[in-house]
This record gives C-alpha cells, structure tokens and sequence, in this order.
C-alpha cells in the first residue's frame, strides 16, 4: 500500500532567492537539519524525518512561496481532469530522477499547486507533529468553480463549518469548507485539506493561493520567534477549534501558518 491515498497532501516546498538565508531561518523556527539534495535544493529534516525542501528559485519572476503537492498513482490522468475540470497545467508531468513524477497547475481560480507520483520517494516521513506539515487550504475568490474543480479532479467530499474568524476580514466571517478523501465519511476526523474564501476585505491584487500549516508546540511562541529571525506576523495568534495558529511571513516573504493542536482534559494534544 502507498504510504500516501490518492489525492492527499504528501509533500511541500519553498522557492526562495536565497537557500542558505532559508535554511537558516527554519533551522532556528523549526529546529530544521537540511541535506543538500540535486542542484540549488535542501531537503529538511525533524528528528531525522524528511519533512519538507527548499529551493533556490531559478527565476526571479517565480514567487517566493511554500508549494503543496497532491499524491496521484497516475500523474497523466491527474493531468486530463486538471484540464476537463478547468484548470490550468502550469508543467506538464516531469520526472524528479528516481524519486518520482511532479507536474504543476492551477485552479480555475488560479491558485496554484503541485502533484507527485511517487517513485522511491512517497513524500513525508513526518506529518502532524511539531515541526511538520500538518494541514492546507486553497484561499480563493471564486468558491462554486474552485469546489466543484476539486471535487471532480481528487474526489473530494466536502464539509461545510461556520468559520468564526477570518484573518483580516470584516463583519462574519465566509464558510470554510474541509475536504475528505473520496471513499471516506466526510467530516474533520478524515479532513485532509479545505477552503477558504478571500473576502473583500482584502486587496484585490490579492491572488488566490495555499496556505500550508506547520505544527508547532506554542503558537505564541513561534510567531515571536520569526519576527526574531526577521519575518513578519500576517494574523497574529488566535485560537481556531482546532488549536492555536498564526500566519506568519518568513525574511524573504514567503507565507505560512503555525498551529498549536489543542490540550485535551488529560494533557494530551
């Protein structure tokens, strides 16, 4: 069995101008080690885990940004409901030497993301602990196009919440919905993803994109330690019903969120 079902979170990594300068700032925030992998890459490690890479960009017109990738067993169908669902192929599939197979596209409301098909590397060795990926969401202007567009591209089944606080917002906040796999109950215990909506609140040059979760033991923590290390506070702390989180910018711009899981009544996040 893969160590990733079809269509779940499996990898991230970021595109920055300077790797050494990256590989700094998260080895402090994170207690990140890095291995140089091929080429201006590091792959990074928590506790020996491989759970993440950065990327020195190649071009200075590309964002400096986190990245997800989506599991596929078969990247070249992946590919064709990309394009039937209206989507956007950004690279058409590549191979990553033995690791495996990658392609880039974008949403029809244009945010961006990656698939991998694994070869010897399945993605994560580490996931949902502190200093690991542990949760994403599309940030979009376009709900009904962008839900149905992963709904028949990865099978998601969706699950409508109330959100009670959005960043930035004014007035209630929108719906967010969270994403589970196909062949599964819908609902946060089999979550995998979700999706937001960017508000007018925010400016409109504001594109829509993925926002990648890290966990963290203190949230609080964590947000005033990269400001220490030269990033940026986008949504300081505030508690969420599944924990603690704050957006927070790197030193180069690149965004991303923390999250504190909650403290069950007998200690236990």
């Amino acid at each position: 069995m893969a160590a990733f079902a079809r269509s779940a979170p499996c990898w991230v990594d970021a595109q920055l101008p300077d790797l050494e300068a990256g590989k700094r700032f998260y080895g402090e925030l994170f207690g990140w080690t890095f291995r140089a992998g091929e080429g201006p890459y590091a792959d990074a490690y928590s506790g020996g885990k491989l759970v993440a890479a950065l990327a020195a960009k190649q071009d200075g017109r590309m964002p400096t940004a986190w990245g997800i990738y989506f599991a596929t067993d078969d990247i070249v169908a992946s590919v064709a409901r990309i394009r039937e669902a209206g989507g956007q192929v950004i690279t058409e599939p590549v191979r990553a030497g033995r690791a495996g197979v990658l392609a880039q596209a974008a949403d029809p409301g244009g945010a961006v993301f990656g698939l991998w098909q694994a070869g010897d590397r399945e993605g994560f060795q580490k996931q949902n602990e502190p200093g690991s990926f542990c949760w994403t969401e599309v940030h979009t202007r376009q709900k009904d196009r962008v839900d149905t567009f992963y709904e028949e591209v990865f099978g998601f089944q969706g699950t409508d919440l109330a959100q009670d606080t959005e960043p930035g917002a004014a007035g209630s906040a929108p719906a967010f919905r969270m994403w589970s796999p196909a062949g599964t109950e819908p609902g946060p215990d089999t979550a995998v993803g979700g999706r937001s909506v960017i508000t007018d609140a925010f400016p409109a040059e504001l594109p829509s994109y993925f926002l990648s979760y890290f966990a963290v033991e203190d949230c609080n923590s964590a947000a005033g330690h990269a400001v220490r290390l030269g990033g940026r506070i986008s949504a300081p702390p505030f508690d969420i019903p599944y924990g603690r989180m704050a957006v927070l910018q790197d030193d180069q711009g690149a965004v991303f969120a923390v999250l504190q899981p909650p403290v069950s009544e007998n200690g236990a996040e």
